[in-house]
C-alpha cells in the first residue's frame, strides 16, 4: 500500500519552478532516503507533504488523503521534523513535550505516560528538567523527534535530521531512526550524509532541478549508475598528460584531476569482453613512461552513484 504518493507534483515560486512534475511513491513501512543537491526541491516536497505548502498543480497524497483538501485528516498521521528546532523560551523539556501533547488532545494520566515513553525512546529521560534552549544541537534534534512521536504518527517527514550534529550525536540519531523503522513507521528522510542513508533506507529517490532522476532500491541505483568502481592514481609528474591518456581507454567513463597534487580520479566500468581489468590502468601509464606513486580502488557506493546520476544543477 502506498503511504505517500505524488502525481505530477509541481510548485512554482513566481518564475522559479522548485518542483517539476514530481511522481513519487513510498510504500507503508518503507524508509525512503530523499537526496539531491541544495536547491533541488527536497524541502519543498517535504513541506507540501506536511501540509505547510500547497502545490501549484499536481497532487500529493498521504495515507490516501489529498494535500490541500484533506489536511485535517493528514495532520494526525504525520510527524514533521525540520532541520531546525523551533522552541519557546524558558521552557523545560518536560513542559515543552506536555504543551505539544495537549495540542494533540492528549490529557491527564495518558499525557504523563506518553511524555515518559517518548523521553525513554529518544534517550532524553535524564534531560526531563533541563532548559530546552540549553540543550546541545544533538539533544535538540532528539527532542524534535520526541515531539512528533507524541501522537504516534504513521508517517515521519524528516528534513536533514543529522544536519550540524557531531559524530556521536549523528550515530545516536541513526540508531533512533533504525528503531523507528523497526516500529513500522513510514519514514521520508532527506540528508546529505549518503553513507548513512545507504545503511538506513530501504529505497532512495534522487531529485535534481525539481525533477525525479531516480527512485528505487539502493542496489538498483548502483546498476542505473553503471556499476563499476572508482580508481585513484597519483603520478610523479605530468598529471594532465596522464589524465588525457586515460580518457581514450575503453571502459573509462570519466577522468578528473583531484585537488591533491598529481592525483587523478577515474570512474571505471570495464566491459568483461574487452579482456581489460582495473589493474591494467597503472600498467598503461607505466608503459607510456609515467611513474605511478600510488594506486587505489574503491567500489561503487551511494555517493559515487549520486555523482554519476546528477550534474549539480539546482532549481
Amino acid at each position: 500500500m502506498a503511504m505517500i504518493e505524488t502525481v505530477n507534483l509541481t510548485r512554482k515560486y513566481g518564475e522559479l519552478t522548485a518542483l517539476d512534475n514530481l511522481n513519487l511513491t513510498i510504500d507503508e513501512g518503507e524508509c525512503f532516503g530523499f537526496i539531491g543537491p541544495n536547491g533541488a526541491g527536497k524541502t519543498t516536497t517535504i513541506k507540501i507533504l506536511a501540509t505547510l505548502l500547497k502545490p501549484t498543480w499536481g497532487e500529493a497524497r498521504v495515507d490516501g488523503h489529498v494535500v490541500g483538501y484533506q489536511n485535517h485528516l493528514i495532520r494526525p498521521v504525520i510527524g514533521y521534523v525540520p532541520d531546525f528546532l523551533g522552541a519557546y523560551d524558558d521552557m523545560l523539556v518536560s513542559e515543552y513535550l506536555e504543551f505539544f501533547a495537549a495540542c494533540y488532545g492528549i490529557h491527564g494520566e495518558k499525557r504523563m505516560r506518553v511524555v515518559g515513553e517518548v523521553l525513554e525512546l529518544t534517550d532524553l529521560r535524564s534531560k526531563r528538567a533541563a532548559d530546552v534552549n540549553g540543550l546541545s544541537r544533538g539533544m535538540q534534534q532528539r527532542l524534535s523527534v520526541a515531539r512528533v512521536l507524541l501522537h504516534d504518527p504513521k508517517v515521519l517527514l524528516m528534513d536533514e535530521p543529522s544536519s550540524g550534529l557531531d559524530p556521536r550525536a549523528r550515530i545516536e540519531m541513526r540508531e533512533l531512526l533504525k528503531e523507528l523503522r523497526r516500529m513500522g513507521k513510514t519514514i521520508l528522510i532527506s540528508s546529505h550524509i549518503l553513507f548513512e542513508l545507504a545503511e538506513l533506507c530501504t529505497a532512495v529517490g534522487v531529485v535534481e532541478q525539481g525533477k525525479l532522476v531516480f527512485s528505487g532500491a539502493v542496489s538498483e541505483m548502483m546498476a542505473r549508475a553503471g556499476g563499476g568502481s572508482v580508481v585513484h592514481v597519483v603520478v610523479d609528474e605530468r598529471p594532465q598528460e596522464a589524465a588525457a591518456l586515460l580518457k581514450g581507454v575503453a571502459g573509462i567513463l570519466k577522468v578528473t584531476l583531484e585537488r591533491e597534487e598529481r592525483a587523478i580520479r577515474i570512474d571505471v566500468t570495464i566491459d568483461p569482453k574487452s579482456g581489460m581489468t582495473v589493474s591494467d590502468i597503472p600498467s598503461r601509464l607505466i608503459a607510456q613512461g609515467f611513474r605511478v606513486a600510488r594506486f587505489s580502488q574503491e567500489p561503487m557506493n551511494l555517493e559515487t552513484a549520486f555523482m554519476r546520476l546528477t550534474k549539480g544543477i539546482v532549481s
